[in-house]
């Protein structure tokens, strides 16, 4: 199985602070995750002036602040950007960020990201989708609330547009912070695999990490997941997220999945090639065996080491004649 490609999901959790924004890099790159992806918007472009918050979100903000008072303080301009993206060059971590609105792919194409990572709020927006498209880039394609006939209308407009199916990633999600694990419903990661023949993988928004671990069991590619500095710092995202600590743990855990996923080939592993002999058994005598006496089930029997004949040529055995004397224990040859 290949490498899985972890994404630390740092998201807002900067709160608006470069400075903030780096530790968070310095985190990612300590845990061990091979990308860090923050988010790309103009408040004025995404949300109206007046648009209520998501439950979660009034439990971690200021009930009086209005969502786009909220995301205002939290936008990155292109300077944050290019400072952040020439941060991550140095510390040898892939720099993402998932735009929001038309203006925020254009300014993600003016650095050169490598991924477009679309969230799942954007999964039914047309002109959005179609314009991610025609950049011809590698894709990455949320799908939390959707359904499976709004993930075959995002993939043809991807297509269609000009990103070819091999290079995009659908990621099965759920949008709920935090997500309950009855909602999680990991089996339609697999059903979205087989139905549209794509690489598939998991963005967790569930507490704790054993939920993207199980993802990668069932053969997630990519493993998103939020994390921050501190849960209790003032922000819509925080409380949803991995502390350091545990982003580290969630990317060893996954890491040592991953490696234990194997080839899916049937066969002795190069460790366990020295128990052979030890563990299995060889046909030996049970009592004292005259050369020319015939070996009968009476006369021999089964033990340890593995190093003579096979207990699977038992019938092979019976009825030959004794080629020479064995003492009881002995390993018998033909």
């Amino acid at each position: 199985m290949a490498k899985v490609y972890i994404i630390a999901e740092a998201g807002v959790n900067h709160n608006g602070n470069i400075e903030t924004a780096k530790k968070l890099i310095d985190v990612a790159k300590n845990s061990g995750a091979d990308a860090i992806k923050f988010q790309t918007f103009k408040a004025e472009k995404i949300v109206s002036l007046n648009a209520p918050k998501a439950e979660y979100q009034l439990s971690s903000t200021e009930n009086s602040e209005t969502q786009f008072q909220m995301l205002k303080k939290l936008e990155l301009d292109l300077s944050s950007h290019i400072i952040l993206m020439d941060y991550c060059r140095k510390k040898e971590i892939t720099f993402l960020s998932t735009p929001f609105d038309l203006e925020s792919i254009d300014l993600l194409c003016s650095i050169d990201i490598e991924i477009f990572k679309i969230p799942s709020g954007e999964i039914t927006n047309l002109p959005y989708l179609k314009k991610i498209g025609e950049q011809k880039k590698q894709v990455i394609l949320s799908t939390g609330m959707a359904n499976m006939n709004e993930i075959a209308d995002a993939l043809k407009i991807l297509t269609d547009s000009g990103t070819n199916k091999s290079n995009i990633t659908v990621l099965h999600a759920n949008t709920e912070y935090p997500t309950p694990f009855e909602d999680v419903n990991l089996l339609a990661m697999q059903t979205i695999r087989k139905t549209f023949d794509v690489n598939v993988g998991y963005s967790d928004h569930t507490l704790g990490i054993e939920i993207p671990i199980a993802a990668v069991a069932l053969g997630a590619t990519i493993i998103e997941k939020h994390f921050t500095l501190d849960k209790y710092m003032e922000g819509p995202d925080h409380k949803a997220s991995l502390e350091p600590h545990e982003l580290k743990a969630m990317v060893v855990a996954i890491r040592n999945i991953n490696k234990a996923m194997g080839n899916g080939i049937k066969e002795p592993s190069n460790s366990e090639f020295k128990n052979i002999n030890i563990a299995r058994k060889s046909i030996v005598a049970s009592c004292i065996i005259k050369k020319g006496d015939v070996f009968t089930e009476n006369n021999i029997t089964t033990k340890r080491p593995g190093s003579g004949i096979s207990p699977m040529l038992w019938y092979n055995v019976i009825g030959k004649k004794a080629k020479t004397d064995f003492q009881e224990d002995d390993i018998i040859s033909l």
